[in-house]
């Protein structure tokens, strides 16, 4: 069950800030997450599900995907969230720290019909991902990097090497269940070096987009995870090669040296509906 939209860029943005909340409609973000988790403090939970309960009700937020993130089912403010939300104009709840298929089953009971969205950010939780992610009201994963790492107790570094196997185990979940999974996010802000790098290493794992902290990020983002334009001239000449072959009849389609076969043009098309996809949000 993949998106047709795009989830490029997943912005977290508080929503307990009516001013940050309002600045949000003009981002160029494929999705925001409300937060009420980890960007509410404790004494401000109420006051803020009332806030955000009456800036999505103003609308303005265009055709991008809105998901909320809620407190966890363990503290004294998730029931309330979820059921402040079930049936709103939204696209998803977000349920953090999701360590089981249970967790899930809990959210489910009070959210209506709204889609569920999974915070992985624990070894439980990536012990459990194919569970988690065959759950029938999921449709999309949310890599909780910074939690992971705390819980794993490693080391960042460049390659992310010792979140790898982590990262990896979501992504095969992610795709034997046929959901939306995006990378987690990259803390230095400012380093526009640093997040092209590991949006680049994102892509190449199989990503479908990656959350960000902060607007300045949008644009790298944006413009790593989209196909580029050499990508769907091959993609375009694939296609045009294989269906040249196969009218014919005869031989195999040969594209730059190298042979095209019919997964290549599945993956050529999705490519193009991809771009479609951005082009139609963008504009």
């Amino acid at each position: 069950m993949t998106l047709s939209r795009p989830v490029r860029s997943v912005l977290y943005i508080p929503g307990s800030k009516e001013r940050a909340l309002d600045k949000a409609r003009g981002l160029v973000a494929d999705a925001i997450i409300f937060d009420l988790e980890d960007a509410v403090t404790p004494d401000a939970k109420d006051d803020a599900r009332e806030t955000l309960k009456a800036e999505l009700a103003k609308g303005g937020f265009g055709n991008r995907m809105k998901i909320v993130r809620i407190n966890g089912f363990d503290t004294d403010w998730g029931r309330a969230d979820a059921e402040a939300f079930a049936g709103a104009d939204i696209d998803a709840l977000l349920l953090p720290k999701v360590n089981s298929a249970a967790d899930l089953d809990s959210l489910a009971e009070v959210s209506g019909d709204t889609p569920l969205w999974a915070m992985m950010e624990t070894p439980e939780g990536v012990l459990n991902a194919k569970s988690i992610a065959a759950h029938p009201r999921l449709q999309g994963i949310v890599m909780g990097t910074n939690d992971l790492v705390k819980e794993l107790g490693c080391r960042v570094t460049p390659d992310r090497f010792a979140l790898m196997t982590s990262l990896q185990l979501a992504l095969l979940a992610a795709r034997a269940a046929g959901k939306v999974i995006v990378d987690g996010v990259y803390n230095a802000f400012k380093d526009d070096e640093g997040l092209r790098a590991e949006c680049v290493q994102g892509v190449a794992l199989g990503f479908d987009g990656k959350t960000l902290i902060h607007p300045a990020q949008l644009d790298v983002t944006n413009e790593v995870y989209a196909p580029s334009e050499a990508d769907l001239d091959l993609a375009r000449r694939q296609i045009a090669a294989f269906e040249e072959t196969e009218a014919s009849g005869q031989g195999v389609a040969v594209v730059d040296g190298k042979i095209v076969e019919n997964l290549h043009i599945v993956t050529a098309k999705a490519l193009l509906a991809k771009a479609e996809a951005i082009a139609s949000l963008e504009g």
